[in-house]
């Protein structure tokens, strides 16, 4: 009853060229530090029953079928063909893909092409300050170097992306910093860089995130799973947060908030209080399988309407993309049909909405046309 015709994957990352085996598949369905337990599968979670319901029939199999049954035709069909079948399967039109992890992943316009759609790039901050790093000998070159990467990227990519609430819980001032402290935080950085340390100052990633902020495009932020405990006399992580927002306020730059379960509560009400925050309604269901609607429905419960984004979060698996959309349409047919059909909303009403969150929203925020 409600349709979502055109997807526009406002978040996503490439997919493996590669082929897998039964273990390295499974490690990509979840995000674990390593296999599953001896006599336990990960294919018994959320995700492995979502990708056993939606996958099978675009490559030619049933619903359901067999885990070994279903990798054995993926082999079958090789990992190009496969992938072809799986993403054009989703129903996504377009893509926009964080180019910054590691491996053997398709860029934008691989999967662009597989997927039959279109693609457009986010620029990880954390991996261009270290590409940056690299190629500068002293803190003034660094500093100076990363003004232009900065300026470069913003000239082809839609958004800028940040894992900063990931790796502090955003336990950062919620300020820029000052040249000062910038250029000490650099000095100390280039030092533990030179000996293969990853991007981790606070300073600098202050420096990036309100550096990013400067150029007017979007700035993505991770926000979740898991937030360590606040040094003494720092706020909460959803005070931070919200600080964050309240501060970047009025710059003119969209900041569009990425959730795990369970904050996507959180990012919904920000969503709802700052003119420049949105939230995206996907990353948390990803992972939820039969409880993809009730969690959609929190988010519809929080935020305004435009202000909602879907993606699928998916990286490495071509199955994911497909089951990141499977999941969404779902819960937004069942909790929009529900409304409609309890006389809630209109049908009318709830139509428009669908085409809002499945597309028309990340259309007007990152100037897709």
């Amino acid at each position: 009853m409600i349709e979502t015709p055109s997807l526009v994957d406002q978040y996503c990352h490439g997919v493996l060229r590669t082929e897998l085996g039964l273990g390295t598949f499974e490690a990509r369905l979840s995000r674990t530090e390593g296999p599953p337990a001896p006599g336990t599968t990960l294919f018994d979670t959320q995700t492995g029953f979502a990708v056993r319901r939606w996958c099978p029939p675009l490559l030619g199999l049933e619903p359901h079928c067999p885990p070994a049954g279903y990798l054995a035709r993926r082999r079958e069909l090789g990992v190009l063909e496969a992938g072809r079948r799986l993403l054009r399967g989703s129903g996504v039109t377009t893509y926009l893909v964080d180019t910054g992890l590691p491996g053997d992943l398709t860029g934008p316009e691989e999967i662009a092409s597989a997927g039959a759609a279109e693609a457009r790039e986010i620029v990880r901050l954390e991996p261009l300050a270290e590409q940056v790093a690299d190629t500068s000998g002293t803190v003034e070159s660094f500093l100076a170097n990363l003004a232009e990467a900065l300026h470069g990227a913003a000239g082809h990519a839609v958004a800028f992306t940040s894992v900063a609430g990931l790796r502090h819980g955003l336990a950062l001032a919620p300020e820029p910093p000052g040249p000062g402290q910038v250029r000490g935080a650099a000095g100390r950085w280039l030092a533990v860089r030179r000996a293969g340390g990853e991007m981790g100052d606070p300073v600098l990633l202050r420096h990036l995130l309100w550096s990013a902020l400067a150029t007017g495009l979007p700035l993505q932020l991770h926000a979740g799973p898991v937030e360590p405990a606040p040094r003494a006399g720092r706020a909460s992580h959803p005070a931070l947060l919200t600080e964050f927002a309240r501060a970047t306020a009025g710059l003119g730059a969209a900041v569009v908030l990425l959730p795990g379960h369970p904050h996507h509560r959180h990012a919904a009400r920000l969503a709802g209080v700052f003119p420049h925050v949105y939230a995206d309604s996907g990353t948390a269901l990803v992972h939820s399988g039969g409880r993809a609607a009730a969690i959609l429905a929190e988010t519809l419960e929080l935020a305004p309407f435009g202000k909602i984004l879907f993606s699928s979060g998916a990286q490495a698996l071509p199955e994911l993309h497909v089951v990141g959309a499977r999941l969404f349409r779902e819960a937004l047919g069942r909790v929009l049909g529900a409304w409609v059909a309890e006389g809630a909303w209109s049908l009318t009403d709830a139509q428009r909405v669908a085409s809002m969150i499945a597309s028309e929203n990340a259309r007007r925020v990152y100037g897709l046309g």
